[in-house]
């Protein structure tokens, strides 16, 4: 039996120990740390999964790993502590999950890289989508040659429940980071694990079209006097157009950050480049995510939404479908119980596929699109 803590016990890790730890008994959590102390505690009495008689709790994550004996840590806090938690658990040589985005600014990318240099500790971060089935069937087929030489990768995510990014704490970005960070991160990483090499230059742009307005801070849709009529209001999203409204608070506040779509470019050494879009309007059947690799001998489209590949070879006039169904766990296409597999792996001396050098490497690529959006302009890439 291994013996786990969690440090920020929030909505993400929660989800992955009700919809993944079930497949592995073997991991046993038996400490929490979290802020919130008492939301913790009511959380998992009600997590599947976990017998929260068995869990010490604590309110600093620093103090659980001082008097605990635990042969792996999960850190799930609010983005900006990621790093923190992260260098206490690597200086402790204990093996790490770690949320992404594993840093949200540049600082922290340094202070994280030479922490996990320094102390060479083994973990992983929280890639999901680099480990579903249908992408490791991708990458088998670009691998095989298939496709050809490559002329160029289009990329996209339309995100249907964008507007927590508006209405809830995701819309402070000095929590965050921005949305590269929060999206992009994993889609950048999986198109560089596909392609099996890293960028030398980036650029970016992003629009703000939408989520904008003088509203007053913190204003909350039910305090509003538009809340009956406002095409954004929880009421009215929830009533008339019969979805979620992922939050509270009004979308067009003074405070609300975060762009509401973006593109980045992506240039390697050898001439290719890759073209990824994110959209944070799209609703419902619009949501789609994502990729074409266009080669000379054929096209490749897969969607993370239907859970199919089309194979479009160039000299015949067919199309083959190739439908992968995730075989256990529900989230990300079931990448996140890949995930857990990977990390109950490391717990036992193997490797991860989606190491923290993975994480660090995605983190500074967003980070770097960010200053391009930013300063308009290209960046050449730090190798």
């Amino acid at each position: 039996m291994k013996q786990i803590g969690i440090i920020g016990f929030g909505g993400r890790v929660q989800s992955l120990v009700i919809n993944e730890f079930g497949y592995y008994p073997e991991l046993q959590i038996v400490a929490i740390a979290d802020a919130d102390l008492q939301g913790a505690k009511e959380r998992a009495n009600n997590t599947k999964n976990l017998d929260a008689t068995k869990v010490t709790f604590y309110e600093k994550g620093e103090e659980m790993l001082d008097k605990e004996e635990l042969d792996g840590v999960f850190v799930g806090t609010r983005c900006n502590l990621h790093k923190q938690y992260a260098m206490e658990v690597l200086k402790r040589k204990i093996p790490l999950f770690l949320e992404k985005p594993v840093v949200i600014n540049l600082e922290d990318y340094y202070e994280l890289k030479e922490a996990v240099d320094t102390y060479k500790g083994i973990g992983m971060t929280s890639f999901p989508l680099r480990l579903t089935e249908i992408l490791q069937k991708v990458k088998e087929i670009y691998d095989s040659g298939a496709l050809g030489t490559l002329s160029q990768i289009q990329a996209y995510n339309n995100v249907p429940y964008g507007r927590v990014y508006y209405k809830y704490w995701y819309r402070d970005e000095s929590i965050t980071g921005g949305l590269f960070l929060q999206k992009a991160t994993h889609d950048l990483d999986y198109i560089n694990y596909v392609l099996g090499k890293q960028p030398v230059e980036i650029c970016a742009m992003e629009s703000k079209m939408v989520y904008k307005g003088d509203k007053s801070a913190n204003l909350k849709c039910e305090d509003c006097p538009e809340y009956e009529t406002c095409y954004e209001s929880t009421k009215v999203i929830t009533e008339q157009a019969n979805d979620a409204p992922f939050g509270e608070y009004c979308s067009y506040g003074e405070d609300v950050g975060n762009h509401d779509s973006a593109t980045i470019m992506m240039q390697y050494e050898d001439g290719l480049h890759a073209v990824y879009t994110q959209n944070f309007v799209a609703r419902k059947e619009a949501g789609r995510r994502g990729m074409r690799m266009i080669g000379q001998k054929a096209t490749l489209e897969f969607d993370w939404t239907t859970n199919e590949i089309k194979f479009f070879p160039h000299d015949k006039n067919t199309v083959e479908h190739i439908m992968v169904r995730p075989k256990a766990g529900g989230g990300h296409g079931g990448g996140d119980n890949i995930l857990i597999r990977d990390f109950a792996a490391i717990l036992n001396g193997d490797t991860s596929r989606s190491s923290l050098y993975d994480g660090l490497q995605s983190a500074y690529l967003c980070l770097m699109a960010k200053e391009s959006a930013q300063n308009h302009q290209f960046i050449k890439l730090q190798k």
